[in-house]
């Protein structure tokens, strides 16, 4: 029997890991207008062709962004959300700062939460990373369990740190280590 090679960067039981292409423009878009009361305030992914195609061209050409779709297998592939690895810096730091979204179908299904298990496992496998930070406003309950529930620790907290949404926003600071994934796999 001949062995074919996955579509996917990473597999779970339920979820794949793919990067980008400027193919998924169309579905990527559609799900963000349909998620946009699920995303607000919290993120504005782009929702339209040109959006998305600037925002892709980032992720696929920038070496220091790393962008993941995370698809549901069962649904043939479909978007269920995405992660981002931003501001990656190699050297002795091996750093990166994640963002991610779950589109409205695929909300509270608990595909998010192993689509960034496999985003975890790969930065600090094939990536090579040493740590993956978080920055989450502190209304953002969804957002906290998640990093909770994927082992990331709350190491700080950063008034006014980022400008969304027209005006600068409080943060909370969550972050996980290879080791501290080391000691629970």
């Amino acid at each position: 029997m001949p062995h074919t090679a996955s579509r996917y960067l990473a597999e779970g039981r339920r979820v794949g890991l793919r990067h980008f292409t400027q193919a998924d423009g169309a579905e990527f878009t559609a799900r963000a207008r349909e998620s946009k009361d699920l995303h607000h305030p919290w993120l504005f992914p782009p929702d339209s062709a040109g959006a998305y195609a600037a925002y892709a061209a980032r992720l696929i050409e920038n070496p220091t962004k790393a962008g993941f779709l995370v698809c549901e297998k069962e649904a043939d592939g479909a978007l269920a959300g995405f992660i981002n690895i931003n501001n990656i810096v190699e050297g002795g730091f091996r750093c990166g700062a994640l963002g991610y979204g779950a589109f409205a179908h695929a909300a509270g299904r608990g595909l998010m939460r192993e689509g960034l298990d496999l985003v975890v496992r790969h930065a600090f496998g094939p990536m090579r990373l040493h740590r993956l930070e978080i920055n989450v406003q502190p209304a953002n309950a969804a957002s906290i369990a998640l990093a909770r529930a994927c082992g990331f620790r709350l190491e700080g907290f950063s008034p006014k740190m980022l400008f969304i949404d027209g005006a600068w926003r409080d943060h909370q600071r969550w972050a996980i280590t290879r080791e501290m994934t080391a000691a629970v796999g």
